[in-house]
């Protein structure tokens, strides 16, 4: 008899696990049912906050349920990046950020709260944007050459705004004053907005910005544009050098991608996936982000998540070259 109470044990066990997988899967097949929220991590008018709201936008459409955008600001997107974390793994919080939040940060912040590669699944990466070096139109130099020799000329007299330590353009200011020899004092904000405002009003003379947060501030007169981050000029501001044509090999883009939490059923990561792709192919959406200065990605999950992992192991060696580290 014991081998057929052994076998009945194993037909009940069969049944539960095929009737648990039944539950998961129905319980994924109607996604989504509620409204999403998409955490972004940084402040309102920034370049992941504006792509956000324009892929929160068509996934309201093609999902066919609200979408939230909701900024928790603050140490370098750290405290949003730790409120996705804590979500609930359905799909109905994801967070959407930049490579300088969730690859930089937990290099700079010895308290981050939380792994890029171990907390987090990858859904897809949206799009590149180079950082434009700009200054104060009253700044005496009206090109980059002459802005490296006006620095050089008076060390330690200029000071260049951020969003804050540790983020992208943060270190790209550390970046050129280590290629260059160049000294510059930084000062963190706490956003890119109110960096750009006090520079715009005069108090500072400089900053790193996101092509897409300055572009209206450089048509308008209110910011000189010197240089770009990319490695190549931008089509948007054909005009204006990239670094690199001085200091071949500098290069410091930020792209903006779609995350979920850890443990994210995959039928929800790809029903994401093939939303952000739907999206992406939207004429209205490629014009937005023409004007926008943004270079479309089309990495999916497997793709985002080898970007990641090679690009984190690029910025830990330029965090500990710049020494920016953040208790």
């Amino acid at each position: 008899m014991k081998p057929i109470l052994k076998l009945a044990e194993l037909f009940r066990t069969a049944v539960c696990v095929a009737g648990f997988a039944c539950v998961s899967m129905s319980a994924n097949a109607g996604y989504p049912e509620k409204p999403i929220t998409i955490t972004v991590p940084t402040a309102p008018g920034g370049t992941v906050d504006v792509v956000a709201r324009i892929m929160g936008e068509q996934f309201s459409i093609l999902l066919q349920q609200p979408v939230v955008v909701n900024n928790k600001a603050g140490a370098g997107g750290a405290i949003g990046t730790q409120a996705a974390k804590r979500e609930q793994p359905d799909g109905y919080n994801i967070l959407f950020t930049a490579n300088s939040n969730q690859l930089i940060v937990p290099w700079v912040y010895k308290k981050a709260g939380f792994d890029p590669l171990q907390d987090f699944v990858p859904i897809a990466a949206i799009g590149v944007v180079p950082n434009v070096l700009c200054v104060h139109p009253s700044f005496p130099a009206k090109n980059f050459k002459e802005f490296l020799a006006e620095i050089k000329a008076h060390p330690e007299k200029y000071q260049y705004a951020s969003a804050g330590a540790g983020t992208l353009n943060h270190l790209l200011g550390e970046m050129l004053k280590e290629r260059s020899g160049i000294k510059m004092e930084h000062i963190a904000y706490k956003g890119v907005g109110p960096a750009m405002t006090d520079v715009i009003g005069g108090q500072v003379p400089m900053l790193f910005a996101s092509l897409p947060s300055a572009v209206q501030s450089i048509k308008a007169g209110q910011l000189r544009a010197l240089a770009v981050s990319s490695a190549t000029r931008s089509p948007l501001l054909p005009d204006i050098p990239a670094i690199s044509e001085q200091f071949p090999g500098f290069s410091g883009d930020l792209w903006v991608a779609f995350y979920a939490p850890k443990g994210t059923p995959k039928a929800v990561i790809d029903t994401l996936h093939s939303a952000v792709k739907k999206a992406m192919a939207s004429p209205a959406v490629q014009q937005r982000f023409r004007d926008l200065g943004i270079t479309p990605l089309n990495d999916g999950p497997d793709q985002l998540a080898q970007r990641q992992e090679k690009e984190l192991l690029q910025w830990r060696d330029i965090v500990r070259t710049s020494g920016a580290t953040v208790d």
